[in-house]
């Protein structure tokens, strides 16, 4: 990939210098922004590719910049990565209930930032090519290509990431889906990420959508069940 549009809000010059440097030999164009106020109407302004969002800046709460943003049309299906020193999963959990797509804890490497950047532009792009996808149920509507869930007819935010372990969810019942699979077919063979995560993924699905849509198997994996036709 290349010539893809990367803003960065992060208030320590001397690493953002260095990601900028970094990822600018990868060919991505970068744009800093020290402060979140600056950062949030640069996103608004023009629309990144995706969004590295440090948690921790001087003048806003990363978690409210990316609430924000879920909450702009304009930007909602806007891949977000946080870089944050935070490690406790309670402010990882945070993280993604408000919309971020991944969550990266410094000290990282390059080498996995990059990763994790290329995964979640590639499924931008997917997402983007391909015809519309569309699931309805008695009570639920899912609509891949244009990130949209609805139940009982009221929209229902989701992230890319939520969307797309819903989507390949759907697509594979009724089968049970193991959680090494889903790993590997929703975060990608080079994620560092645990089963864990996929667990809290699903809990906050299920608080969206209702907690019988996906059922735990034990010891097998996770199954889509959705809701009967009325």
């Amino acid at each position: 990939m290349s010539g893809e549009r990367i803003l960065l809000i992060e208030d320590d010059v001397d690493l953002a210098a260095s990601l900028k440097l970094a990822l600018g030999r990868e060919g991505y164009r970068v744009r800093h922004e020290v402060t979140g106020a600056a950062g949030l109407a640069a996103a608004l302004d023009a629309p990144p590719d995706l969004l590295l969002l440090d948690l921790n800046l001087p003048d806003m709460d990363g978690l409210a910049i990316c609430r924000e943003l879920r909450g702009a049309r304009a930007v909602r299906d806007l891949p977000i990565i946080m870089l944050t020193a935070r490690s406790l999963e309670g402010d990882r959990v945070r993280g993604l209930d408000v919309g971020a797509d991944d969550y990266v804890t410094k000290p990282f490497s390059l080498a996995e930032l990059r990763s994790r950047i290329n995964a979640q532009l590639r499924r931008r792009q997917l997402d983007q090519g391909t015809p519309d996808d569309v699931y309805r149920d008695g009570r639920l509507e899912v609509r891949r290509n244009e990130m949209e869930v609805r139940r009982d007819g009221e929209p229902v935010r989701v992230t890319g990431r939520e969307m797309e372990l819903l989507w390949f969810l759907i697509a594979a019942r009724p089968r049970v889906v193991p959680r090494e699979v889903i790993l590997e077919r929703v975060w990608g063979l080079s994620s560092d990420v645990t089963t864990r995560t996929i667990d809290v993924h699903v809990r906050s699905l299920r608080k969206k959508l209702g907690r019988e849509v996906i059922e735990t198997v034990i010891g097998r994996g996770y199954r889509f069940r959705g809701f009967p036709a009325p």
